[in-house]
């Protein structure tokens, strides 16, 4: 199992993306219970959001990005994805669920 961490750039503001937030929410929610999920959040001093995956390769991954509700709606400007080996932390002892 391989960890990404994906760096989203938005088109618009927030009020922006509240059309769909819910849905980005829910995706978000199923990709936790799943596993494939690990960590998500905005970017404090950016319009974006970083999420870190669990994904078997990369092609994998694409297919959880291109099913992203704010990647299929239009407001993601750019994508940023680059493969992680975190090695050191508390997050490191805990034991993750199997992934996509």
């Amino acid at each position: 199992m391989a960890t990404f961490v994906v760096e989203f750039e938005y088109t618009v503001d927030r009020a922006g993306r509240e059309h769909l937030h819910a849905a980005h929410t829910d995706y978000l929610r199923t990709l936790t219970d799943r596993g494939v999920l690990l960590l998500a959040g905005p970017l404090q001093d950016a319009n974006g959001g970083l999420l870190v995956y669990a994904a078997e390769d990369r092609d994998r991954l694409q297919d959880v990005l291109d099913a992203e509700p704010y990647v299929v709606g239009g407001i993601v400007r750019d994508v940023r994805v680059r493969r992680w080996a975190p090695g050191k932390g508390t997050g490191i002892a805990v034991p993750r669920p199997a992934a996509v």
